[in-house]
């Protein structure tokens, strides 16, 4: 197979499972040098073991997005091995909990949005100088339907979602005409994934995708060309 990522280097956050481990695992089978973070160092381990397995490379970075200055540790860390970030995926994320908005814990709320809004934030920020010495700098923030169509009981949730579209594309706005970084939002649709069956406990997941489809339109996506603020359903 023609590895169309030889030689990039990606970061790929929420690494652990789901649509993060297969978007690591995607990458790296497409050449990429592949850094997992996660907040679970065993499942990052378990990850980096299937991609080394099948000749690819990647480095783990256990950490929680939420926790003080660990995202400006890691790009400085980062930055200090590898002069350039091609690929960024902002995949990390929590569900919180289904309820209507009057009910909404005020703490809940906050720990959603820190990790599926600031946290996004503070990444761009931290990465932004790498991205710029990129050839063709990609970000990919991993969406969801209700944060363009607000559903019932999925106010917090799909407000962080319809924070962290703007944020990013906004981003891409800014730096379009300036570099060559690019910025896509990838909305995966029904996915058989943990935060999924959380979501939905009585639907069966042999009627969903698997992880493994979003990471295969995921790699299609960074290895095109594309006006920064594309947006694909998978």
């Amino acid at each position: 197979m023609t590895q169309r990522l030889t030689g990039k280097l990606a970061l790929v956050t929420g690494a652990s499972r789901g649509i993060g481990a297969a978007t690591a695992k995607k990458l790296a089978a497409e050449g990429a040098h592949v850094i997992l973070v996660a907040r679970t160092a065993g499942g990052l381990e378990a990850v980096e073991d299937a991609i080394h397995e099948a000749g690819g490379n990647a480095t783990i970075a256990p950490l929680d997005l939420v926790d003080g200055d660990s995202i400006q540790r890691l790009a400085a860390a980062v930055s200090e091995r590898w002069g350039a970030l091609d690929i960024l995926v902002l995949n990390a994320a929590m569900l919180g909990s289904l309820t209507p908005v009057v009910q909404i814990e005020a703490k809940e709320l906050s720990a959603v949005m820190t990790l599926n809004f600031t946290a996004q934030q503070a990444l761009i920020a931290a990465f932004d100088p790498m991205l710029k010495k990129s050839e063709n700098g990609r970000v990919i923030a991993l969406t969801s339907s209700v944060g363009a169509r607000p559903r019932a009981y999925w106010g917090a949730y799909g407000a962080s979602k319809a924070a962290l579209d703007t944020l990013v594309t906004a981003y891409g706005e800014e730096v379009k005409n300036l570099t060559k970084i690019r910025v896509a939002i990838v909305d995966p649709g029904g996915t058989a994934t943990d935060m999924r069956a959380l979501a939905f406990p009585g639907e069966d997941p042999a009627t969903l995708k698997s992880p493994e489809i979003v990471a295969d339109a995921i790699a299609d996506l960074v290895t095109a060309e594309f006006e920064t603020g594309h947006r694909i359903t998978v």
